[in-house]
């Protein structure tokens, strides 16, 4: 069968005009990440009819990804995420325009993932903080929305920064923070709200000093379903869009919705209050 455009994404047609899906197909998005909320993101992009993409990943799918990213299975384990990841997104369009970044995003390649660019989305692994640091200062620099969407538990928060607005590092506040300050800064900032805290059933699961922490593919999955829809509006100038101070939150497990407001970002004083009960929390685990 031949490809059409317009058959593929018709039944978008109703909550997208005609004309609203051409634009969006004439729209570039940089993924950096293909893994467990970076890769369902290209995947739902596509879907919404986004015609070229930048992605970034210079890892390969293993055995301990497969209970949450979209590329991981018995086919292609050991295959780059990135190769896998564009694959599956030209199933979907053939047409599209993507571009891939197979050694990741670095200081060197970032001025030409972000080129021709009409929105960011965050898609790297909670640990990598300087990169993500960078390209989230790139992005302020060249006045690029950036949205990040983190997988919580079993729900997602949710963060836009968008040009003329506050930066990631005005509410972050990472500036030269050791990496375990980083980690806090950026769990505490993304979700004021908390709502995932209370169900978790094993704390010993997350381990800072190893980079490690448990996930869900509900997360992922929810992750992609709001950072999508931001996207469309971002990308369209329609709808109501909130930017850092703002975040959102939403945790399917505990049927919640929360939008939070912290005007200084972790520099708000219940965001300080926070980050000194984390750090007594992260201290109580290592015993």
């Amino acid at each position: 069968m031949t490809f059409s455009y317009d058959n593929a994404f018709s039944r978008n047609i109703g909550w997208l005009t005609r004309q609203e899906q051409h634009v969006l197909s004439g729209k570039r998005v940089a993924i950096a990440g293909m893994g467990g909320v970076g890769g369902i993101h290209l995947l739902t992009l596509a879907r919404l009819g986004i015609g070229s993409f930048h992605i970034a990943d210079l890892d390969v799918f293993e055995l301990a990804n497969f209970n949450r990213q979209a590329g991981a299975s018995m086919s292609t384990l050991n295959r780059p995420k990135a190769e896998v990841m564009s694959k599956m997104a030209k199933d979907i369009n053939p047409d599209l325009d993507i571009k891939i970044f197979s050694s990741g995003v670095s200081p060197d390649n970032l001025p030409e993932f972000l080129t021709g660019v009409d929105l960011y989305v965050d898609g790297l692994d909670f640990f990598v903080f300087s990169i993500r640091q960078a390209t989230f200062a790139a992005c302020a620099e060249r006045a690029i929305p950036a949205i990040t969407a983190a997988p919580l538990g079993m729900g997602a928060a949710l963060l836009n920064f968008l040009p003329g607005k506050m930066t990631f590092e005005e509410y972050f506040g990472w500036g030269n923070q050791p990496e375990e300050e980083k980690a806090l800064r950026f769990l505490i900032g993304l979700a004021p709200a908390g709502l995932h805290f209370g169900y978790l059933v094993d704390p010993s699961a997350i381990n800072l000093d190893e980079h490690r922490g448990p996930s869900t593919v509900m997360a992922c999955q929810i992750c992609a379903g709001m950072a999508a829809t931001e996207a469309l509006k971002i990308l369209l100038k329609r709808g109501q869009v909130l930017a850092a101070p703002y975040s959102l939150q939403f945790d399917a497990y505990r049927n919640k919705l929360a939008r939070s407001w912290r005007p200084g970002g972790n520099d708000h004083f219940m965001q300080r209050i926070a980050l000194k009960i984390a750090k007594r929390r992260l201290s109580n685990l290592r015993g």
